[in-house]
Parts: C-alpha cells; sequence; structure tokens
C-alpha cells in the first residue's frame, strides 16, 4: 500500500515540523518513507511544500500529478495551487486563514483567501476546511495551527494514524516546552472534525 500526503502552506506557519510529525509517525510504526521539502523564499513569505511518501516500495520522494492522496493546506491559495497533485477521489484539509503573498505589495491585487476557498469548495469531493481563528482563539497561539490540522487528519483517518501516535510523535519531536500546547491543538483539530462531521456541517464533506 501506497499513501501520498502533500503538506503546503507558507514560511513560518509549521509546514516543515508538521512533515516530520507524518514521517516519524509512519517510522514508528515501522513503515518507510521518504520526503522531500522546495522551501524557497520561506523567510519571506515565500511557498513551502512538503511531499511525504509511506509505502513498502517508494522509488522517488516526489509525489506525481493526480497521485496525492490528501493535500494538507495550511493557507487556501497554497492548497489551489497544489491541487493539480490530488487524485481524483482525494482528500483536502485547509486552514481558511490567508496570507498575503510577498508579490501583493507589489500590485494591486487584494487577496483575501475567500474565493480560493470557493474554488476548492467546488472542485474537491473530500473537503474539510478548519476555522483558523477559532484553533487561535482557543488554543493561543498561531504557531499550532500545523498540529490542530494533524489532528483533523489524524481524526479522519485518511493517513491511516492514530490521536496516540500522533501524540507520541510530538512528544519526540516538538521542544519540552511546546509539547503541551501541541497536544492541546491536536486534539482540538480532532475534536472539531468530530463536532463538523456529525452537524453536516456545510464546510465538511469528508
Amino acid at each position: 500500500m501506497m499513501i501520498n500526503c502533500i503538506v503546503t502552506g507558507v514560511g513560518g506557519q509549521g509546514t516543515v515540523l508538521a512533515s516530520k510529525l507524518i514521517a516519524q509517525s509512519a517510522m514508528n510504526k515501522g513503515m518507510k518513507v521518504r520526503t522531500s521539502e522546495t522551501i524557497g523564499m520561506s523567510q519571506r513569505g515565500g511557498g513551502v511544500v512538503s511531499h511525504i511518501r509511506i509505502g513498502d516500495e517508494i522509488y522517488s520522494p516526489l509525489i506525481n500529478i493526480n497521485s496525492a492522496d490528501v493535500i494538507i493546506g495550511f493557507e487556501p491559495a497554497e492548497a489551489v495551487r497544489y491541487l493539480p497533485y490530488l487524485k481524483e477521489d482525494g482528500t483536502v484539509i485547509v486552514a481558511n486563514y490567508p496570507i498575503k503573498p510577498v508579490t501583493d505589495s507589489l500590485s494591486d491585487f487584494n487577496y483575501n483567501g475567500a474565493d480560493m476557498i470557493k474554488f476548492l469548495k467546488d472542485n474537491v469531493t473530500h473537503l474539510f476546511i478548519l476555522d483558523a481563528e477559532t484553533v487561535f482563539a482557543e488554543c493561543g497561539s498561531i504557531k499550532v495551527l500545523n498540529t490542530a490540522l494533524l489532528g483533523v487528519t489524524a481524526a479522519c483517518g485518511v493517513l491511516g494514524f492514530s490521536m496516540e501516535e500522533m501524540e507520541k510523535s510530538i512528544h519526540e519531536k516538538v521542544r519540552e516546552k511546546f509539547i503541551d500546547m501541541n497536544i492541546k491543538a491536536l486534539h482540538f483539530g480532532a475534536e472539531t472534525f468530530l463536532m463538523q462531521r456529525g452537524d453536516n456541517h456545510e464546510s465538511n464533506s469528508i
């Protein structure tokens, strides 16, 4: 079995840590995993993307077009940018918090993310949209959006990792003083997904 996952966002959002937590969870289960990261101008608000491949026989760390089982988008425009990689019945888990690209300051383009979210709703069958502002309010920091999104991922089962397995990876990869905050965000993401699925919320079609 092969699982292909793309994690994408903007520099400073914790996308690299998220990919490391996924990879660590796979290795803890004795699974083979390969990752590849494109960081670019991340420190200046540029895009960041990680390819994560989990399976028995992995010959390349890069995911082909139309092959990703799941895209975890930390930012709406970045999720749309990598949508061609999603396979036909794939899943997109995205935060609705827009971050203006670097080029926005050089043009009259006023980006707020709403058009990107609408595009995802119109083009993705299995979609979950996480309200980032709620994460910030409940968990106390913008820096734990990454683990909140992983909580959604664990709860929907798309990668095959349990909450306990994700928690173990957090304990192994996150600095001790930030562990409790990240565990709280992980559970908040999972609980939000389960609550919205039960309520049949319009943003949740997984």
